[in-house]
């Protein structure tokens, strides 16, 4: 009876190996599929993240371009206002000249009458450059509200 129970603490023994054996061998199993199933999640987050910053870029990109349209536009609206001072003030400085030369200079009556054609004529370009100087100010300063 001593030799059945000690094949039968055997058998048990064997038994409760092999049921241990397998548990461990089916939590390996488990985990390595946690572990697979985890990895490819991380890479699914991996690939939204990049997305997301990607067109994150692409957004930073888009108004920065828009920015240096805007600084362009700025600096042209600039540059024509410049343009236009300076023609108005050569056209200014001509008219005191002729002006200068009708009043101190003995000139025929024919050419006062030419220089002050001239003068007029000089008066109507000054006041179609102060309308333009006008409407580029406004444009200057909707680009300047547009930063």
């Amino acid at each position: 009876m001593d030799k059945i129970f000690k094949t039968l603490a055997l058998i048990l023994l064997l038994n409760s190996q092999s049921f241990f054996a397998q548990q461990i061998k089916n939590n390996h199993k488990i985990q390595e599929v946690n572990l697979k199933l985890d990895e490819s999640e991380n890479q699914i987050i991996s690939k939204e993240n990049h997305q997301k910053l990607d067109n994150q870029i692409a957004e930073l990109k888009k108004k920065q371009k828009e920015l240096e349209n805007k600084k362009k536009s700025l600096a042209k609206c600039e540059d024509n206002l410049k343009s236009t001072k300076k023609k108005i003030n050569k056209l200014e400085l001509e008219n005191q000249k002729i002006e200068n030369k009708i009043a101190t200079a003995s000139i025929s009556d024919e050419e006062t009458q030419k220089q002050s054609i001239k003068t007029k004529e000089n008066e109507v370009n000054i006041q179609k450059l102060k309308l333009s100087q006008t409407t580029q100010q406004k444009e200057l300063e909707k680009a300047i509200s547009t930063l």
